[in-house]
């Protein structure tokens, strides 16, 4: 194959399978890769042996399945039985859960071959991925060191951006898959999860390192969206999505995504639209005026709540017995995090969590409802971020940051402002490339469905990328 770097990864399955490369080649050189480029810290853990042992099975055929010698990389709060889910937390450095995460499971028995769990805001407490635990480190973004790759799935989304490997898992609360993937230049999908049960598309329960069994959801990352649908087709055990083409295809544009951006996100993003409209996709200028304000009222109430009961819940089904929350909480690293799980211990929305879940969250359903519903959308478009990567605060770990040389913001309310309503709702999401600022930083686009949407957005995304393309390689 010319360029590994380049294929997406049912290219490299299918090179392995018609012996024309082998799977310790592949394994190998992205292992060699990782360790290059160690600097940006992706990873907490390389699998070096038990990958390339791995890899030795798919060559003697006894490792077969749709991923056969894939390299992977999985995000360090995803439940691995051979390796530590360590959450990236000094607490759980040395956890070794009694099995694997089933999404993980999935791609496992297809085949695929964990090269390394990778790095993320601590506990997934963040979005910036620059987490002060000692083994862990701040994520760097391939495309500009100096700056966050986004979180809280920063590692994996790092690792696929510089071409060390096509595609893995992270996981997504209020946009962990999204924004990541957005200021790297790579895909990140949040399944839905709606009321949970039949309406959640991943079934990982207690075996992610969690913050909201509401929110919460694995979600697969990759270079381009065949490499996401690719996963997802295996986590799901559905058909691999096919492209769906633009023209008639309606896509919301509500106002309220497309105000305060960044001037060069802005513009990148424009003329993405001007691009899907020639392809003929209706674009369709209607608001959601009161959306934000709907969601101050669930969004922080249940992530900081909902721990208190879900985080033992996990330590008991993963087995790690002797760890209790204070334990983790008095072990935190991360000046943030510290901050977050302060409120977590206080308990200080637990007077308004009944509210948030009985009211407020199906309020929140049935605006998005509503919207889609009256005004006859397919999906909802718009910037993933409102801003692209900014630097890298090594004091706090997520600090504040300025749009437009206006007055500075916290970062974590400001990058997670357009991903976050959705999660709230239970809605799926796709985020994939939009083009790259005049300072060579990639721009991510979103398109939100109803609940149970996610094959129709992943085909659409195969439609989008073909026309806006995918990320250029960062020069690293």
């Amino acid at each position: 194959m010319a360029n590994l770097s380049e294929a997406t990864a049912a290219e490299i399955v299918a090179a392995i399978r018609d012996k024309k490369l082998t799977a310790v080649s592949v394994v190998q050189a992205a292992l060699d890769r990782a360790e290059r480029l160690k600097d940006l810290n992706a990873f907490i853990l390389l699998n070096r042996d038990g990958a390339l042992a791995a890899a030795r099975r798919v060559d003697a055929g006894e490792l077969t399945g749709a991923l056969a010698g894939l390299p992977v990389v999985v995000k360090d709060n995803i439940n691995t039985a051979d390796l530590p889910t360590s959450g990236g937390t000094p607490a759980l450095q040395h956890a070794r859960p009694a099995r694997n995460a089933p999404s993980l499971q999935k791609l496992l028995d297809a085949g695929a071959v964990v090269i390394g769990k990778t790095n993320l805001h601590e506990l997934a407490f963040g979005i910036t991925s620059t987490n002060f635990a000692a083994f862990a480190g701040a994520v760097k973004n391939p495309y500009d060191t100096t700056r966050i790759p986004g979180g809280s799935s920063g590692g994996t989304s790092a690792a696929i951006a510089a071409r060390i490997a096509t595609c893995g898992l992270g996981s997504d609360t209020g946009g962990s898959t999204r924004v990541p993937a957005a200021l790297t230049g790579t895909v990140g999908l949040r399944p839905s999860v709606g009321n949970g049960g039949a309406e959640r598309r991943y079934h990982d329960d207690n075996q992610v390192v969690p913050i909201s069994h509401t929110r919460d959801t694995v979600g697969p990352m990759g270079r381009t969206v065949a490499d996401v649908a690719l996963l997802d087709s295996v986590i799901t055990g559905t058909s691999l999505t096919s492209a769906i083409p633009l023209r008639g295809i309606r896509l919301g544009i509500p106002a309220v995504f497309w105000r305060g951006l960044d001037r060069d996100v802005e513009a990148v993003c424009r003329v993405a639209c001007a691009r899907l409209s020639e392809a003929g996709a209706v674009l369709v200028d209607v608001d959601m005026p009161s959306l934000f304000e709907q969601n101050e009222k669930v969004s922080f109430v249940v992530a900081l709540h909902e721990p208190i009961a879900d985080i033992p819940a996990y330590l008991a089904a993963s087995g790690l017995t002797g760890i209790t929350l204070a334990d983790i909480a008095a072990k935190v690293a991360s000046p943030d995090v510290v901050g977050a799980f302060g409120a977590i211990t206080a308990d200080a929305f637990g007077a308004a969590y009944d509210d948030a879940i009985r009211v407020q969250r199906p309020a929140l359903q049935a605006t998005y409802a509503a919207y889609l519903r009256d005004n006859g959308l397919d999906a909802i478009l718009f910037p993933t971020t409102i801003a692209s990567a900014p630097v890298i605060d090594a004091t706090n770990g997520s600090g504040d940051m300025s749009v437009n040389g206006g007055e500075p913001a916290q970062t974590f309310g400001t990058m997670i402002r357009n991903t976050d309503p959705a999660s709230n709702a239970g809605l799926p999401g796709l985020s994939l490339y939009a083009g790259m600022t005049p300072d060579g930083l990639p721009v991510g686009l979103e398109i939100d469905g109803p609940v149970g949407s996610d094959a129709k957005l992943l085909g659409l995304g195969l439609s989008i990328e073909a026309i806006l393309g995918s990320a250029p390689p960062p020069k690293l």
